[in-house]
């Protein structure tokens, strides 16, 4: 049976669905899901445990916290899953600080929806991962051509943006890419990992420290300070825009930050890792997009000033 009814509690998951064109059938959201922005009035099932205020390094504390006492970061509304009764629910299993849990929505599921629910449970670690999953959950709420023609055209809009990006940087004559250090946390720090490498090499640059395919490590600030990068692109996840470039100001304080060729140069963009970069939903070739304007300003020139990035004063 199609599923007629659709809960995402993942606001990348979010996205996938709306681009398939199945906004009408989404009956509940996460508490993070806010794009397209309509979806806000919907109801949501899931909820922090921690305040969402507090700083990077405060969060990260109350998280470990959290995970070593065995408890779940988010709590799931067993009302609202029962009162929206959806009949397909998208999650994740990659990241347990991203969103509920698997075992929990399963549970919840169990407890309040019976049987009659799917879940398709989301986990991407690259770029393909990332366009795959939008046929998986086209196939998961019967409509396989959309996800089909979906994924293709995300397919090519990231091809044609690499193919622009190889260009001018031949064009520009330049001995060797920009070396780009991506920090996706503050405190403690954090080098990207999973697709970001990835979109760096896509936009002409040469990813440094994260890996691509793995998981974000947490890397001292000498092993970042070591590798002296040409640009250094800023993007907490989770993060707006603005609350980058507040937490951001941290930087400063850091033994030789002032000295880094990227620093010197003007070469420290921050931008919004909330709807950007660290959503690896449709909005991936915009942030493929974004990186091209940092590295290749000539090329892509920059959209309205903090619009999704910014460069530091």
């Amino acid at each position: 049976m199609i599923p007629q009814r659709i809960a995402s509690l993942l606001p990348a998951a979010t996205e996938i669905v709306c681009a398939l064109g199945l906004g009408d059938r989404l009956v509940l959201r996460s508490h993070e899901c806010d794009y397209p922005t309509w979806v806000e009035e919907l109801p949501y099932a899931t909820e922090p445990r921690i305040q969402v205020e507090l700083s990077g390094g405060e969060i990260d504390r109350e998280l470990r916290n959290l995970l070593q006492e065995g408890l779940s970061i988010y709590r799931v509304n067993p009302e609202v899953l029962a009162e929206t009764a959806p009949d397909l629910i998208v999650t994740q299993d990659m990241c347990r600080v991203c969103a509920v849990p698997l075992d929990a929505i399963r549970e919840a599921a169990r407890r309040h929806l019976g049987d009659g629910v799917s879940i398709v449970s989301l986990s991407p670690s690259s770029l393909e991962d990332v366009v795959g999953d939008v046929e998986r959950v086209a196939a998961a709420a019967g409509v396989r051509a959309r996800g089909a023609a979906v994924s293709a055209r995300l397919r090519r809009g990231l091809d044609e943006l690499s193919v622009r990006a190889r260009d001018v940087g031949a064009a520009a004559g330049s001995p060797r890419p920009p070396r780009v250090l991506v920090v996706e946390w503050l405190d403690p720090l954090m080098a990207a990992g999973n697709w970001m490498p990835e979109l760096v090499a896509l936009a002409g640059g040469h990813p440094l420290l994260g890996r691509a395919g793995e998981h974000s490590p947490f890397t001292p600030w000498e092993q970042m300070r070591v590798t002296d990068p040409d640009v250094i692109v800023v993007v907490p996840c989770g993060f707006s825009l603005e609350r980058t470039r507040r937490e951001a100001t941290a930087l400063a304080q850091l033994p030789g930050w002032h000295d880094l060729r990227a620093v010197r140069q003007g070469q420290v963009a921050l931008v919004d890792g909330h709807h950007y970069f660290n959503r690896p939903g449709p909005r991936i070739e915009d942030s493929l997009r974004i990186l091209t304007e940092i590295l290749h300003p000539q090329l892509c020139p920059p959209e309205p000033e903090g619009w999704c990035w910014m460069e530091t004063d």
